[in-house]
């Protein structure tokens, strides 16, 4: 019974392998740093959490500024992760986010991030992603993006569990560390070759408040229609 008491404190991503790396999976009431350059793999793992929370009947909302709800529809039916009855039943709603005629200003980005939070304040849904940040805080001074990171903190505080990803080039190195300090978990993503081909490997830099000790390193490929695939270690190494 205390097991699961225990599980339902997570998020599981609903993949064995890589719920084991975040010590059974991710605490709800986090703020969640998903970390990496550009096709590290950063939105199927935030799409392979999504799969997770809905079959363990979270329901879910999703902010993207690359998809819209079609495309991100279909393209987790492509990896194997069909969401689409939780869609139709109303556990998940997909914001497609395509900032036209603003104008690209510190003072507009700041308005922007202000009023994503607003929104994300008032919906009924309790497990958040936003992907990615980047778009928003491009533009936008330190000050903002920390103000806003600050509210989406109050927001886990008050029972939120919210995922954000972002582009680590966009950023300077200390405001950098002042992001990732205000975040309860922190995943790093990165390729790396393997062979002829080239894998993403998902560094657990930080889960705070997980129900085991956290693995390290997790390697993964991206397969059409299969999905996410585990590459054990030894391999990755060889």
């Amino acid at each position: 019974m205390e097991e699961e008491d225990d599980k339902s404190q997570i998020l599981s991503s609903g993949n064995d392998e890589i719920d084991k790396k975040l010590g059974e999976g991710i605490p709800l009431g986090s703020l969640v740093l998903i970390e990496g350059e550009n096709d590290t793999g950063k939105s199927v793992l935030c799409q392979q959490l999504v799969f997770g929370g809905l079959n363990q009947l979270h329901s879910m909302a999703y902010y993207s500024t690359e998809n819209t709800i079609k495309s991100m529809l279909m393209q987790m039916e492509s990896l194997s992760l069909d969401v689409s009855d939780f869609y139709s039943w109303g556990y998940l709603r997909v914001f497609p986010v395509h900032l036209e005629g603003v104008e690209w200003s510190s003072e507009e980005m700041k308005g922007t991030l202000n009023m994503m939070a607003d929104h994300i304040k008032n919906i009924r849904e309790k497990v958040i992603i936003v992907d990615s940040l980047t778009m928003f805080t491009t533009y936008s001074d330190e000050d903002s993006i920390l103000g806003f990171l600050t509210r989406l903190k109050n927001f886990c505080d008050r029972g939120f569990t919210i995922f954000i990803t972002l582009h680590q080039h966009a950023f300077k190195e200390d405001t950098l560390v002042r992001i990732r300090s205000a975040c309860d978990c922190h995943l790093f993503l990165r390729k790396e070759q393997l062979t002829e081909r080239y894998i993403s490997v998902m560094e657990v830099a930080k889960i705070r408040g997980a129900k085991k000790s956290t693995g390290n390193i997790v390697s993964f490929e991206v397969q059409p229609g299969f999905g996410l695939k585990i590459i054990p270690i030894s391999s990755a190494k060889t």
